[in-house]
């Protein structure tokens, strides 16, 4: 295991390669059979999407709970992806050198009540790339959720994968975060209980990025005074929740997040079991995936292994917000995978 520090790093240099001829952008649904980790057979319904160079390395793109299939903007799907500053034409997942693969989370759509393993979004990752007929990714760059995910393709399927790419994800949920996520939980299970879930759906979501952020963060942008009246004081982050919330109820159902929630903390991945080339990341002030956890980790995959440490405002969401960081890794990365 080696650490690195200090970024941003020096961009690594480009592949001396033409535009491809044609360029793809395709989306589809796979109808499949998985044996689950918990929740035993089930026929599932994985929707997916590829783009890209036609004949460029597959790279499989995943990230949070929240992210699905679009990462990008292409020709054909002109809405903006979740991930618009790292991939797409020129950026570090540069789409005329590489093909694109996502998939929407099994469990998403909120269509299936039971439990569901990271494993098993990494063996509906393989189901898809067998549908596609694609042997093997040149890399999975995965972020948080996705992260965990990764670290599970790496362990059920390295010889279909050259590197992993996990960003601010572990082998684990730390128990006090995990902690905090079972609190969400109840208080959406409570919301529909008694009638209220949508509102209990949005106090979950606020509970929930109050642990993505730093403390620096929330003392820059809500540290002012109260509004005080003689009946109730209203303190500057509660508009903060009031914007967060709704948007995000607008767009997740409550099982899809109950079930998806609960994935994260049942994560469990042997790190001896990984075998592939991987890249860490991890945020300095990422109060949800411990430092501790990512040295552990490092220190025990079976194959050369990068701990990279950056320093964030943005805490857990550094891959969102720190985009300049971020694309310096994943370019290195890509590069070495792409002339290993």
């Amino acid at each position: 295991m080696s650490l690195s520090a200090a970024l941003p790093l020096p961009p690594a240099p480009r592949a001396a390669a033409a535009i491809p001829h044609s360029f793809t952008a395709e989306r589809g649904v796979l109808d499949a059979t998985l044996a689950m980790r918990h929740a035993g057979i089930r026929r599932l319904r994985i929707a997916w999407e590829l783009q890209g160079s036609a004949d460029g390395a597959v790279v499989i793109v995943q990230g949070g709970i929240s992210a699905n299939r679009h990462v990008a903007s292409s020709a054909r799907f002109g809405e903006a992806g979740w991930w618009e500053a790292q991939c797409g034409s020129g950026r570090a997942i540069d789409t005329r050198r590489h093909r694109v693969l996502a998939i929407d989370w099994v469990g998403a759509d909120g269509c299936l009540d039971a439990c569901i393993d990271p494993a098993d979004q990494a063996d509906a990752i393989a189901a898809v790339l067998d549908h596609l007929g694609i042997a093997r990714a040149a890399a999975f760059i995965g972020a948080s959720y996705g992260a965990m995910v990764g670290l599970q393709f790496a362990s059920r399927h390295g010889a279909r994968l050259e590197h992993l790419v996990a960003i601010s994800g572990a082998h684990r949920s730390h128990p006090q975060v995990t902690a905090l996520r079972v609190v969400q939980r109840r208080i959406v299970a409570l919301g529909r209980s008694e009638g209220g879930v949508r509102e209990a759906l949005a106090l979950a979501r606020s509970l929930a990025v109050i642990g993505y952020r730093s403390e620096a963060e929330f003392e820059q942008r809500f540290g002012t005074a109260p509004q005080v009246g003689p009946d109730a004081a209203r303190f500057a982050v509660e508009d903060y929740f009031d914007a967060i919330g709704p948007r995000f109820v607008a767009r997740f159902s409550p099982v899809a997040y109950l079930r998806l929630s609960e994935s994260i903390d049942l994560q469990s991945v042997a790190p001896e079991s990984i075998r592939v080339p991987t890249d860490l990341v991890a945020g300095g002030e990422d109060r949800i995936v411990p430092l501790a956890d990512l040295y552990t980790l490092a220190e025990g995959i079976r194959a050369r292994t990068q701990l990279h440490r950056i320093s964030s405002l943005y805490g857990h969401d550094a891959f969102l917000k720190e985009e300049a960081q971020i694309s310096a890794l994943l370019e290195t990365a890509l590069c070495r995978s792409l002339t290993a």
